[in-house]
């Protein structure tokens, strides 16, 4: 047989573009339409409905950046389509090359009913199935014109990211408005064929099955007749009966595909878009889910949930109705689908504590999945997080991303620092966005790793981002691919499902521990850094609002504010969304996002102060509140008294214009340039800095990624470096105990202060950059006289190690990586820790010195700034202020307290009473991160707290309150039916810890 194959082939692509797909609309008539267009900001739905429209043509422009228009269209059913099936057709001006990202609409009935959203590839709408002919057609569409940001020249700087800037020039052209004839089996026609010629194109050259297809389709086109495709649609499918009914083979891997939708909760778009963008993918699948009784849609973000249940009541009961039938399914229990990487030990906690209760209150249901498809990487710390919040699945797929390295496994147990093991899935499929195309099942069977051990894996199919869904045809597709020769099965089901299926076959799976390290999107972890600052201040004010709320509740009947509290905790929660706190969404999210932290911060200020009075009275008597989990100047944890009396600390000139600080534990010696030369710790006869090299050094990197500019930070930019060495000038502070050291470079200045507090070993680096540079990288960095082959970071309840050498491609990729607030390194008996207030990237490296001793210099690189030019192009320009600690002598204990300490700066006031601490512990190992009352109300007291320094920990916990019993929880404070509850010896109880390990204990109060 002559080989025909790439002409049949190139016959079905032409014949389905020019012939069959025009035919699933033979006829069609024009819409009337006018359009109202809505000043400032969306308008509520009913007064979009009554607003007075004016005609506009198709072909017109429409829609200034960021606008909402109400379009009205109307029309007549003509009486000759009576018996057939009509839609609408309303193409807003979309560009289907992109099925999201873009112009929305919504469609509503008259009397308000939302039908559902029009998208790029979603633009029908159904009006009747069949028609009796003479129908009076009217619709409403709420249409957002946003603007597209990401534009095919992709990553170039736009004033289109904030409504301040961005314009009034219309940014779309209204096209398709028709009532038009729906031809069910040519569309049918069209799947069965697309279905055919995708999965013919992944079949070997040689396989039998691809030429029996090939000579399948070949017969199904001679029986189209071009000129009357709607005539012979119906043949030309008996010719493909065969083909589409033959079976997949016994071992054919196994797809669970599920619904899906991810939609960024800000991202090139503001947060009150994103509560639309809900609300018309909801209204599509709940209205797909009427039309295909095998499908099954899954959403996460309870906080998007939330937003229809508040904004759209009337498309809350659509998804109400859904979710009963167990086919609308919430996913993931969490409050957003958030950053792991930066977000504290709590509020990584709060997100499930959140999430999940959400879904219990509002369905009933329990989520035992976490569900974060599109995240940045995943912290060591957060295995234990999802099993204490009573969940025990991870699905995620962004780990595919990585530039360097291949991940070995789909289907694992993944484990945290603590032991902790969660059965986890990558997709193979690659995507959260799957349509069900041949190309992409291939490539799930192709790239999974785990074949010969497990045969499911599970596809999240449909649009995102304002895509609209999972459409009918994605759906179709599904329908063909369940058993069909040569493919993957394909099944519809839920994420409990697929994991419950998965997790059965693969008992033992592979093994990986440690961070889930995503070898891309380094520079989130700075990018955008008064949303960093503006988090980590959250979080620990509400750690103060829970602590001493709690304490006057309990002593004084203080009113606790529970629905406050609540409040800014999710408000908190959904700023740690992927692509807010990592510093990569437009102008106008990061604009809201500073003014919502500038308010939380005046809010819990007020909780603080308030409950700080009630508890120490009106007095004259001097208190420092500590709410550090340590003791600080001799008040205990927790607690309210009048501090030991502060030591001495020097500071001395010295001949080259620099100075020296001194006292006693600590001896600082700061040149003419303003650089730390020497940093000696006079217990240990030792010098922190290494030979040669002087800290405190400012460092200027070009920063021009080749993609991604937000996003990314390539390895490149290390290349190129300029040591800020210069110095305005290096003068005493105002206090005469402090150095002040004034820098200028390009546009930029830089002013620092450096202190030496008496009786501690660390030296404080305060540190003000009024930036404005453009795509440079700023980095502060601590060259160190220590050899150490790891070093650890904080992360959630703990740390984790990386090595400070590259041996392998996994190790040379982490050339950038997050902390929380504090960097340890250390040689046995003797370290040093960097801790910060507000920055999280870093790097780390070392070397091996030529001359003189050989010794080892480890350098220690805080990341502060960045200037992007995409999304935003004014990527933190203006002033910054830093504050950093060089602590020398460090144990890891010593940085756990230290990173405590600069983020939770000292409250001093005076009152009439000491105030004693609620909770204490004997051990400074076990760190207690929250004393709260808990959530229902009950005024029970609920303590967390957590191994932190890496091994087995035996402690007392004391209260200052008489209770009634102790048990032990998991994060939505319920009684975890396994765990042996301590035994209370008056009121004190002796807990033994795990490294790492992570306990919440609910007092129930008498």
């Amino acid at each position: 047989m002559h080989d025909d194959r790439t002409l049949v082939e190139a016959r079905l692509r032409r014949v389905l573009d020019e012939r069959v797909r025009p035919a699933v609309y033979p006829e069609s008539v024009p819409l009337q339409v006018a359009v109202w267009h809505a000043p400032g900001e969306p308008v509520p739905v009913a007064e979009g409905l009554a607003a007075e429209p004016q005609p506009i043509a198709v072909g017109a422009r429409w829609g200034a950046p960021w606008g909402t228009s109400w379009f009205r269209v109307t029309g007549t059913v003509p009486e000759a389509w009576a018996g057939r099936t009509v839609e609408a057709l309303l193409d807003l001006g979309f560009d289907e090359n992109m099925p999201g990202f873009q112009c929305e609409g919504l469609v509503y009935r008259p009397d308000g009913t939302p039908v559902k959203g029009l998208n790029p590839r979603n633009q029908w709408v159904r009006i009747g199935a069949p028609v009796a002919g003479g129908e009076e057609v009217r619709l409403h569409i709420e249409a957002a014109s946003n603007p597209v940001i990401l534009d095919y020249h992709p990553f170039r700087p736009t004033w289109l990211g904030d409504k301040d800037t961005a314009g009034t020039e219309p940014q779309y052209t209204l096209a398709r408005m028709d009532l038009a004839v729906f031809d069910e089996t040519v569309w049918q026609l069209v799947m069965d064929l697309e279905v055919l010629g995708e999965l013919m194109a992944e079949l070997p050259v040689d396989s039998p099955r691809r030429w029996e297809i090939l000579r399948a389709v070949e017969r199904a086109l001679d029986t189209v007749d071009l000129q009357d495709v709607n005539a012979t649609a119906a043949r030309a499918r008996e010719r493909l009966t065969g083909v589409l009914s033959a079976p997949a083979v016994p071992s054919a891997h196994r797809i669970g595909a599920v619904g899906h939708a991810h939609i960024d909760s800000a991202w090139l778009w503001p947060l009150r878009e994103t509560v639309r963008k809900v609300a018309r993918t909801v209204s599509n699948m709940t209205a797909l889910l009427e039309d295909e009784p095998d499908f099954v849609f899954a959403m996460s973000q309870a906080q998007q949930w939330a937003w229809v249940k508040e904004h759209r009541p009337e498309v809350w009961a659509r998804v109400k109705e859904a979710v009963a039938r167990g086919r609308f399914v919430p996913a993931g229990g969490m409050w957003v689908e958030s950053d792991t990487n930066m977000p504290g030990s709590e509020a990584m906690a709060r997100q499930f504590t959140h999430g999940k209760r959400f879904f219990l209150d509002e369905f009933g249901i329990e989520n035992e999945e976490a569900w974060l498809p599109d995240t940045f990487g995943f912290a060591a710390g957060l295995p234990q997080i999802i099993k204490a919040a009573g969940s025990k699945w991870l699905l995620t797929q962004k780990i595919s991303w990585s530039q360097t390295n291949r991940f070995p496994h789909h289907t694992f147990h993944w484990e945290g620092i603590d032991g902790t093991r969660i059965f986890t899935h990558f997709p193979p499929v690659d995507t959260y966005n799957c349509s069900m195309k041949g190309s992409e099942i291939a490539h799930a069977v192709r790239n999974f790793r785990d074949k010969g051990g497990a045969r499911h894996s599970l596809a999240p199919t449909g649009w995102g981002d304002g895509g609209g869904g999972t459409t009918r045809e994605m759906v179709a597709k599904a329908a063909r691919l369940r058993d069909l020769e040569g493919s993957a099965t394909v099944r519809w089901q839920t994420p409990r499902a697929f994991f419950e299926q998965a997790e059965a076959e693969y008992p033992e799976p592979p093994v990986w521990v440690g961070e889930l390290y995503l070898e891309l999107h380094r520079a989130t972890l700075t990018s955008q850094a008064r949303t960093k600052q503006g988090n980590r201040r959250a979080e620990h004010l509400l750690r103060e609002a829970e602590l001493w709320a709690a304490t006057a509740a309990v002593r004084t009947g203080f009113p606790y504010p529970y629905e406050e509290l609540d409040r800014i905790w999710k408000t908190v929660l959904l700023h740690q969304f992927h692509d807010i706190l990592p510093g990569s969404s437009i102008a106008w999210v990061h604009r809201e996002a500073r003014a919502t932290y500038e308010r939380l911060t005046t809010e819990l200020t007020a909780i603080v102060d308030a409950a700080q009075r009630a508890l120490a009275g009106e007095g004259t008597t001097p208190l420092l509140f500590n709410s550090a989990p340590h003791a600080r100047h001799g008040v205990p944890a927790g607690a309210a008294a009048t501090p030991d009396a502060p030591g001495t600390s020097t500071l001395t000139p010295r001949e080259d214009g620099g100075f020296r600080l001194d006292n006693g534990l600590l001896r600082i010696t700061v040149d003419g340039r303003g650089l730390v030369v020497s940093a000696y710790d006079p217990a240990a006869d030792r010098e922190t800095i290494a030979p040669g090299t002087a800290a405190n050094l400012l460092q200027l990197h070009p920063d021009f990624p080749n993609m991604w500019d937000a996003w990314d930070v390539d390895s490149f930019y290390r290349n190129t470096v300029t040591d800020l060495t210069d110095a305005e000038a290096v003068t005493a502070g105002e206090d005469g105990a402090s150095v002040r050291i004034v820098r200028s470079f390009g546009s930029s200045r830089v002013t620092q202060l450096l202190s030496l507090p008496p009786g501690e070993r660390r030296l404080v680096i305060d540190t003000e950059v009024d930036w404005h540079e453009t795509e440079k990288f700023l980095k502060l960095a601590f060259p160190l006289d220590l050899h150490a082959e790891r070093y650890a970071s904080e992360t959630q309840f703990g740390h984790a190690f990386r090595p400070t050498h590259t041996n392998t491609s996994w190790e040379a990729a982490k050339f950038e990586a997050c902390n929380h607030r504090f960097v340890h390194l250390e040689e046995p008996g003797w370290g040093v820790a960097v801790v910060n207030d507000s920055t999280y990237g870093h790097d780390v490296t070392r070397t091996v010195r030529a001359d003189g001793d050989r010794g080892t210099t480890t350098t220690v690189r805080v990341s502060l700034l960045r200037a992007p030019r995409f999304p935003d192009p004014e990527t933190d320009q203006g002033v910054h202020s830093f504050r950093h600690a060089l602590v020398v002598g460090a144990s890891v204990g010593d940085a756990v307290r230290e990173g405590w300490r600069v983020n939770l700066p000292e409250r001093h006031t005076t009152g009439a009473r000491a105030v004693a601490p609620l909770v204490e512990v004997d051990d400074d190992a076990v760190v207690v991160t929250a004393v709260k009352l808990a959530d229902d109300g009950s005024g029970d007291v609920v303590v967390r707290f957590h191994e932190a320094h890496g091994g087995r920990a035996r402690a007392t916990l004391a209260t200052g309150f008489p209770f009634a019993d102790v048990t032990v929880t998991d994060l939505l404070e319920r009684p975890l039916p396994d765990a042996q509850p301590p035994t209370p010896e008056g009121e004190r109880i002796t807990v033994r810890l795990r490294p790492f390990e992570l306990v919440t204990l609910r007092f129930g109060r008498p």
